[in-house]
């Protein structure tokens, strides 16, 4: 077989992109995006998609260009995820709800050429350009309006170049799309979601994303069709991959440009959805709804981002939703690691379904291989489901890298074939993965590590508390202690429980070395856009706060 070789028949490049096509063909006449009043069929986004790409190609934009977006999961910003890199460009996709500083750095650091502004967003990022340094280029900026809004657009100082509907007017519907030369070529730009500190920009490529919505479509039994309603963010690791993969399935995708427990339930109702994806901080706003009616027909719901505590996944499932754990960062472009169920499991009682379920479970299909390893020795943990270790990644939907930030991206893909995450597990006997913490976020109080997440599950359990993250507090003889950060559920008073019931009730539950001994009351605790607790500002509020001198475990 040695005179077997790849030939030009069977090294296309690799990508997403295709979905499109095939989608306008097989479901062509099926919805494809539902927003408000407006429906498109598949075969009127392929059209619009061209056209748009079209116009972003006249611009004098193609390979290796930044063209960004700040949108919230409206049509448009669906739209563009295609459009762009159809034009041969590289699609960074920003958080509406960064401020205008940040932005700023973001459009700086990727040189971005062309800019796709949502009416609701002019204000901040025309604050945005202002902080440019003089000899910097504005890049072009296309205005995209809303016509099924009623509110009015914030006035902005800077002149919009072009609008949306403009450039998809005068758009080619016959546009050829340009496709990548290399599967390797950058497809996506993604800014990390600033959970822990300065975003970094992750890099995939048409042959990783293709890898990781395919492999998400598998592992969540995506069937064909299905309805899926738009509660993660797109701008969010590109809503993990799931805006490529619904044409590879012909799924309807119900846009909301914003969203409460009422306008969910209403949309479930009203469009028969079938799945949704989304953080933990989803789940809990909608066990917690007030008016909360069990659900008609299942939806499934795949989460991901932290990890749910047991007594949230146990109360969501009650009402209908079935819940899928996962596990996945920026840098793999979606989920690399499942809860894949057991139907043993299904003869255990609620309460252990539900522990097990919390647990984020094993690699997916297309992941190569997972694993815990002690970070100093290399070696892989044992398999307790107590013993530490950081948890590393090899696959083929890994991020190309750090953009700008060789140093960055040689510290976590290393040269022995690993991606270093940074978070911290356990590996269980039956070979399923549990996250314990952040590196930076595990508490080592006189010399032994304790889980934040671990002392969060009780916190979650307690039936007053709405949300609760867990931090170090500096302390003069310990090193270090548990500071809880909580609020409470809105039909509760402030004042009604107290610091001292809340440590109690802890202590009831944990190793007293793991009891918080500061417990702070917020009314909302302090989030990115995608619902994940910024346990950054919280260290730095426990650090002002100064040290404590708890001699004693309590």
């Amino acid at each position: 077989m040695d005179d077997l070789m790849p030939r030009a028949a069977n090294s296309s490049p690799l990508t997403p992109l295709g979905f499109l096509d095939r989608a306008a063909v097989v479901y062509g006449d099926s919805p494809s995006l539902v927003y408000h009043n407006t429906t498109y069929t598949w075969s009127q986004t392929h059209l619009r998609c061209l056209k748009l790409a079209s116009s972003i190609s006249n611009l004098g934009l193609g390979r290796g260009h930044v063209v960004s977006v700040i949108a919230p999961n409206i049509p448009a910003m669906y739209e563009l995820h295609f459009a762009i890199p159809m034009a041969g460009a590289v699609l960074n996709t920003i958080n509406t709800r960064l401020d205008a500083r940040t932005i700023s750095v973001i459009l700086r650091h990727s040189e971005s050429k062309l800019v796709f502004v949502d009416y609701q967003s002019t204000s901040v990022v025309s604050e945005a350009i202002s902080l440019f340094p003089p000899d910097f280029k504005v890049p072009i900026l296309v205005l995209v309006a809303d016509q099924e809004c009623e509110e009015s657009a914030p006035v902005s100082s800077v002149d919009f170049h072009l609008t949306y509907e403009d450039m998809m007017s005068k758009g080619d519907p016959g546009f050829k799309w340009v496709r990548p030369e290399s599967e390797w070529d950058p497809l996506t730009l993604n800014y990390t979601s600033g959970t822990t500190s300065a975003p970094k920009g992750v890099v995939h490529s048409h042959r990783g994303t293709l890898i990781v919505s395919l492999d998400s479509l598998v592992e969540w039994s995506v069937p064909k069709q299905p309805v899926l309603l738009w509660t993660l963010p797109m701008f969010h690791a590109n809503g993990w991959s799931f805006t490529w993969g619904m044409p590879a399935v012909g799924g309807t995708n119900i846009c909301l440009r914003k969203f409460d427990a009422h306008t969910i339930y209403s949309a479930i109702r009203r469009h028969g959805v079938t799945h949704m994806c989304g953080a933990p901080v989803v789940l809990n706003l909608l066990s917690n709804f007030a008016d909360v009616r069990p659900l008609k027909s299942p939806v499934q719901i795949l989460t991901a981002g932290a990890p749910p505590p047991a007594s949230v996944l146990l109360k969501t499932e009650s009402l209908g939703f079935i819940v899928t754990h996962g596990y996945g960062l920026t840098e793999t472009g979606g989920l690399v690691v499942s809860c894949a169920w057991k139907s043993k499991w299904n003869q255990l009682p609620a309460t252990e379904i539900a522990r097990l379920k919390a647990r984020q479970g094993v690699r997916t299909a297309g992941m190569t291989e997972v694993d815990v390893i002690d970070s100093e020795s290399g070696i892989s943990v044992k398999r307790d489901g107590t013993s530490l270790g950081e948890i590393v990644l090899r696959g083929g939907c890994l991020m190309l890298g750090y953009l700008k930030d060789p140093e960055a991206t040689a510290k976590c893909m290393r040269e022995d074939g690993w991606f270093y995450t940074g978070d911290v597990g356990v590996m269980y006997p039956d070979g399923y993965l549990e996250i314990k913490d952040r590196s930076k976020d595990v508490i080592i109080s006189g010399g032994e590590n304790l889980s934040s997440v671990e002392v969060e599950s009780v916190l979650y359990m307690h039936p007053l508390i709405n949300e609760a993250s867990v931090v170090a507090r500096p302390d003069e003889f310990w090193g270090e202690t548990p500071c809880a950060f909580v609020s409470l559920h809105k039909d509760r008073k402030k004042g009604e429980v107290k610091e001292k019931e809340i440590i109690e009730y802890c202590r009831s539950k944990l190793a007293h070395y793991m009891v918080p001994k500061t417990v702070v009351f917020m009314e909302e605790l302090p989030k990115t856009a995608t619902g994940k607790i910024q346990k950054f500002v919280l260290r730095e509020i426990a650090k002002k706060m100064g040290s404590t001198n708890t001699r004693s475990r309590m």
